[in-house]
């Protein structure tokens, strides 16, 4: 009986699977429509109790997105006072939805993709990837990486849809 052989390792082909950039953290949104008066405007002597009063610690370690379920208008101020004291409890704020932070979360795991280790490869980009997104997380993808490689595949070895392939310089 012959050896099994693994012809997709053999390729050299490079596989990358969008379900390793999904978002591990635990998400928690603030609203900050609970600091306003009377539902209508933020008092700033308040805001600042609040904030100084407030338990941080309770964010240690999540994703945060500040947002404002009121229509109200609220100074940029006040946003930048919540996420500076988020800052030393948590790895990520961001002024939002949940679903902007998942994708601000999804863009900065690709950005962590070591460039050299895919230099001139070929790649292929896993299909039904379990990840939220993921239309965005493709283009982020394709974007940090296009630039590098010699050319981007979607789907899987034995069936790929060809994406991007570098054309060769003509001197």
């Amino acid at each position: 009986m012959s050896e099994i052989i693994n012809k997709v390792k053999e390729s050299g082909l490079i596989q990358l699977d969008l379900a390793d950039f999904k978002p591990r953290e635990e998400f928690v949104g603030i609203d900050l429509a609970q600091q306003l008066w009377q539902g209508l405007i933020l008092k700033e002597k308040d805001f600042r109790n609040w904030i100084k009063t407030e338990n941080w610690e309770q964010y240690r370690n999540r994703a945060v997105y500040i947002y404002c379920s009121a229509d109200a208008i609220i100074p940029t101020w006040a946003f930048m006072l919540v996420a500076s004291s988020l800052n030393e409890v948590t790895s990520i704020v961001t002024v939002g939805s949940r679903s902007e932070l998942e994708k601000e979360i999804i863009d900065r795991n690709i950005q962590k993709i070591d460039l050299n280790s895919i230099k001139d490869g070929k790649v292929i980009v896993k299909g039904c990837s379990d990840i939220p997104f993921p239309e965005f997380a493709m283009v982020s993808l394709l974007n940090h990486i296009q630039p590098v490689v010699s050319s981007i595949m979607y789907g899987e070895p034995c069936s790929t849809v060809p994406v991007y392939k570098r054309r060769k310089n003509i001197s």
